[in-house]
């Protein structure tokens, strides 16, 4: 499991503004990633879109949640892993999401704010003409009265694209053979919540929500799934087996490990809680407990790579990178030099700081961002290494690819632009390096115009 702090744009939404996007922070593992993808690619097919072209993306954030924000990705909080007992319930969430994307509902939220918009200056006007007219508090109760009704508009907008979405993933779990009662036991969860929290499940309570009521799409969506040829289909147990270790590792890494130890005893040696725990003992810096807890992993499934791949993780993380190699490089040779697991090795090879190794770093780590562009660490490493023999122009090029993947922009245009100066006119790398300085540039001048408007904004 590997933390980067590589940038989601996030649609944050309120009620007839959009608020400046967030940012929050991407989880990257090999495994995860792998599981995610095996685990959508029915669905999205049942949805008529290309798996290679749909992104399943893990975000850091403990909250139960799950949401697009444009394109074909779906965004899943790492506390909704958390939260969920199967793979089968997560299948429930991915295929409403894919129902939002198929649907285009990122897109057509705008109708919902110009609906909402066009009663508020209706009942704006209305509220103006009452004033002029002499009748103050009549105008205020107009006016009053008018955004209540277009906020309502816009929630009773949201709530139908919500209960499209519910359709359409039924739909896809049903054309993908998946049973539904995974998507059932996660309302039920999220319905738990909502007791707890002391929302009341009554009709009238729905005005001010975003989302239908969970009890309502539970008994909407029992009366389609129960009837649904799929109903009974057995949970995929290779899935199932995955998920567990994706849970207990995610949970290794991302909790305290006091919590993570009482999840996982010591008692527990299953491969999850093995895996939970090597991850609460690297995290405590208990160095030999987690290589130990590695080894017994390894011992359990010695050609298994991400075991292989955590070994050398933490041998690394430890300063002991010559000896992370091996792991490492037997973990990239048995996934055919998977993009995140080769950048680990190229970064082990480049930490022991030995000449003789940077030739193998450069070829895992170009393999590396050749088959996943988006790894800014991995540009890193590689620049490190170009700058290491001499090759400025192409580290300047590497430094450029990672800074604007992290936003920074100005760092970005300047590196750019003196990668260009610096290599072959028209050669590949060359017109990269033109790529990368018109992006930064149109994302500065994209963000001086949000900054000019928020300007305005409060000047009026």
């Amino acid at each position: 499991m590997r933390f980067f702090s590589h940038i989601a744009a996030i649609l944050a939404l309120a009620i007839f503004a959009a608020q400046p996007a967030a940012a929050q922070s991407i989880l990257r593992d090999a495994e995860t990633e792998a599981f995610l993808d095996d685990i959508s690619k029915p669905l999205i097919e049942a949805a008529g879109l290309e798996p290679n072209n749909v992104d399943v993306i893990l975000i850091n954030d403990p909250s139960i949640n799950a949401f697009v924000a444009g394109g074909q990705a779906v965004y899943i909080h790492s506390g909704l892993i958390d939260a969920a007992d199967t793979a089968n319930e997560v299948q429930g969430v991915i295929a409403h999401e894919l129902g939002h994307v198929t649907g285009g509902h990122v897109i057509r939220i705008g109708e919902g704010y110009q609906t909402a918009a066009n009663i508020s200056i209706l009942s704006l006007l209305a509220g103006i003409g009452a004033a002029l007219a002499g009748g103050g508090e009549a105008a205020m109760g107009i006016i009053a009265a008018g955004q209540q009704a277009a906020m309502g508009k816009f929630l009773a907008f949201s709530r139908t694209q919500e209960a499209s979405a519910d359709a359409a993933g039924a739909e896809y779990l049903s054309k993908a053979g998946i049973t539904g009662k995974g998507s059932l036991a996660f309302f039920g969860k999220l319905l738990n919540q909502e007791f707890r929290r002391g929302i009341s499940q009554k009709d009238e309570s729905g005005f001010y929500r975003t989302h239908p009521l969970s009890g309502d799409r539970i008994a909407k969506l029992s009366e389609v799934y129960e009837r649904d040829p799929a109903w009974d289909a057995p949970l995929n147990p290779k899935w199932e087996t995955n998920f567990a270790r994706v849970k207990a590792k995610l949970e290794g890494y991302v909790a305290d490990p006091e919590a993570t130890l009482r999840d996982y005893p010591e008692s527990d040696t299953s491969i999850p809680a093995l895996y939970a725990r090597a991850y609460a003992y690297h995290k405590d810096a208990l160095v030999e407990r987690a290589l130990e807890t590695t080894d017994a992993l390894i011992a359990k499934a010695p050609e298994d790579p991400y075991f292989l791949e955590l070994k050398g993780q933490v041998l690394l993380e430890s300063g002991r990178p010559e000896e992370a190699i091996v792991p490492l490089r037997k973990a990239v040779d048995l996934t055919r030099a998977e993009p995140l697991i080769a950048s680990s090795l190229g970064h082990a090879l480049i930490a022991t700081e030995d000449k003789a190794n940077f030739e193998e770093a450069e070829q895992v780590l170009r393999a590396a961002v050749g088959r996943d562009r988006y790894n800014p660490f991995a540009w890193y490493q590689l620049g490190v290494v170009y700058a290491a023999r001499g090759d400025m122009a192409r580290a300047r090029l590497a430094s450029a690819e990672q800074q604007v993947m992290r936003r920074q922009y100005p760092l970005a245009l300047r590196s750019a632009q003196a990668a260009e100066a610096q290599l072959p006119y028209g050669s590949p790398d060359w017109l990269r390096a033109q790529d990368i300085a018109m992006e930064a540039r149109a994302l500065m001048e994209q963000m001086c115009e949000m900054d000019r408007a928020n300007c305005d904004k409060r000047r009026r």
